[in-house]
């Protein structure tokens, strides 16, 4: 289906939403740092990029704003997925480039529909994926995102 990048440090984390998603028949990469996500990102090609915001070296916020700066990523979904739940949080993540917001713990039932519904409107913007020919509406998502329906 789609290539997607996890960016979160908690290994137990990225073995949840890993076998999630793989379930669905997406392929799933992970890197454990902001650092390290900046790299990967440029070698997995991903049609999306899940991002805790807690990291151990750069947060999300300043690994989201430096990968909208990079021209192959600044119309790629970026979606925060964090434990930051206060009031303003989701504001922060949207402002800081982020197109959605979920927080956790997450809804393993809700979480694959979420992650298509931001790769279906990618898709029906006109904007390629980078592996896999996917297609079909979009809704918004419950919750917070920023794109323009």
């Amino acid at each position: 289906m789609s290539r997607i990048l996890y960016i979160e440090d908690e290994f137990t984390n990225r073995l949840l939403i890993k076998r999630v998603l793989e379930a669905q028949g997406h392929v799933v990469f992970e890197a454990e740092s902001g650092t390290s996500g900046l790299q990967m990102a440029q070698t997995c090609n991903p049609d999306l990029i899940l991002m805790d915001i807690n990291l151990p070296d750069i947060d999300g916020y300043e690994c989201t704003a430096r990968l909208r700066k990079m021209p192959d990523f600044n119309t790629l979904p970026i979606i925060a997925l964090t434990a930051n739940a206060m009031v303003g949080d989701a504001d922060k993540a949207l402002a800081a480039g982020c197109d959605g917001y979920i927080s956790k713990p997450i809804d393993v039932d809700t979480l694959p529909r979420q992650v298509m519904n931001f790769i279906n409107t990618r898709s029906s913007k006109g904007i390629p994926l980078r592996d896999s020919p996917l297609s079909g509406g979009a809704g918004r998502l419950p919750g917070r995102d920023r794109r323009t329906t």
